[in-house]
């Protein structure tokens, strides 16, 4: 099936913590000079436009990037993803969203290496005009799980893969998983960044204590939920599990966790939890 597309939620709560997450890993790669590669399972298009028929037909952005990125006391370890957001939209009308690519390379330029994965041929296309001519980035049309196994371990030794499958297919949660695995035994010290719905949340709790019995140490799991959990259909929150997350990580995510709850919740029942899966 390829018929998810992001278009449809970017900028939505989801992509908020998922990206101030990647920001966050980014910028603690960039504290040391040696070289390391970004990967993008599935990268979707490069960027978004709010303003077309499918955001607006959602407008999912309105209860996530809308919210906050005018706002002037944005907490500190967010200030970077909030100011990228502004550079894209110089007219203060929000109508412009980057996609996790497009948020990597405005942060490394050309320093560093970029590999991205898509299957969707709509998206593929968007994504191969957005990195036209950009000798630093590899686009491939392949499954993300095969191509990030290929790519292991990568020459510079250091990298930050970041997985945002659509879950479309009831085994997408084991596909991550299992992908995640093969890759970590080919280059253990990689970071690893899977994103996740919290749409059933007995699912979600399956899915987390499954990943806990891999034998992977160093998993921080955070997740936002907007909205009281439910058993009807429908997005109420999002998590993000980090193997291998930077040491000032965690303390980041809580000092931005607390904001973020208070100006996307949806409900007097929104939550957050940042925890370790699993200690190193």
């Amino acid at each position: 099936m390829l018929s998810y597309r992001h278009s449809f939620h970017a900028g939505n709560f989801a992509d908020v913590l998922k990206h101030l997450t990647q920001v966050l890993i980014i910028e603690a790669l960039q504290q040391k000079p040696k070289p390391f590669v970004y990967h993008d399972t599935h990268s979707a298009a490069g960027r978004y436009n709010l303003k077309d028929k499918t955001s607006e037909k959602t407008g999912e952005y309105k209860d996530g990037i809308g919210r906050i990125w005018q706002r002037d006391d944005i907490p500190a370890p967010m200030t970077t993803y909030v100011d990228m957001i502004k550079s894209f939209n110089p007219t203060n009308e929000l109508s412009q969203y980057p996609g996790s690519p497009l948020v990597a390379k405005s942060m490394i330029g050309h320093s560093q290496r970029m590999e991205l994965t898509e299957l969707h041929p709509t998206d593929l296309a968007l994504l191969q005009q957005e990195f036209a001519g950009d000798r630093k980035v590899r686009i491939q049309k392949t499954d993300g799980y095969k191509g990030l196994n290929g790519a292991m371990p990568p020459a510079q030794r250091r990298a930050l893969v970041l997985i945002d499958p659509p879950y479309e297919l009831k085994t997408e949660h084991d596909d991550a998983i299992n992908g995640i695995v093969a890759a970590h035994k080919k280059f253990a010290t990689g970071i690893y960044a899977l994103w996740y719905p919290v749409v059933s949340r007995a699912q979600v709790e399956r899915f987390c204590e499954k990943f806990k019995r891999q034998g992977i140490r160093k998993i921080l799991r955070v997740e936002l939920n907007v909205k009281q959990d439910t058993s009807e259909y429908g997005m109420t929150g999002t998590g993000m599990i980090i193997v291998n997350p930077p040491w000032k990580l965690e303390q980041q995510l809580k000092d931005s966790l607390p904001w973020l709850l208070k100006h996307l919740a949806q409900d007097e029942h929104a939550s957050y939890t940042i925890e370790w899966l699993v200690e190193e």
